[in-house]
């Protein structure tokens, strides 16, 4: 058995808030920085996620705003290859979708239609 890392080194200023985000993943070829994260745990003792978000100051909305809407559309799709769960992670996607709509990240994509019904 082998044994992979990815490693997260998180620079902070006196108030402890992010000034700098260093990620490297050997095995992937990376070594890069980054305005933010997003990382969700699976405490399988307590059956519940764990979660870590931080950004820098130098993200901005509108970076903020897409990064949320690209996560969703992810989430989607990790969700129906982990699941099988095709129609749940159709539904995801629609409000994927509608929140990119709100926020004037996509237009109007009439494939969606209105939502799921129940």
């Amino acid at each position: 058995m082998r044994q992979s890392e990815i490693k997260f080194t998180v620079t902070l200023d006196d108030k402890n808030i992010p000034q700098k985000i260093d990620w490297s993943a050997p095995d992937g070829g990376v070594d890069s920085t980054s305005k933010a994260i997003m990382l969700s745990v699976w405490d399988a003792k307590e059956q519940n996620t764990l979660r870590m978000d931080l950004w820098t100051q130098e993200m901005m909305v509108d970076e903020m705003k897409q990064f949320y809407h690209q996560s969703l559309l992810s989430m989607a799709d990790s969700f129906q290859r982990a699941t099988g769960e095709k129609e749940a992670a159709e539904a995801m996607r629609h409000f994927a979708q509608e929140f990119g709509e709100r926020l004037k990240l996509v237009m109007k994509n009439p494939v969606f239609g209105p939502g799921p019904k129940g």
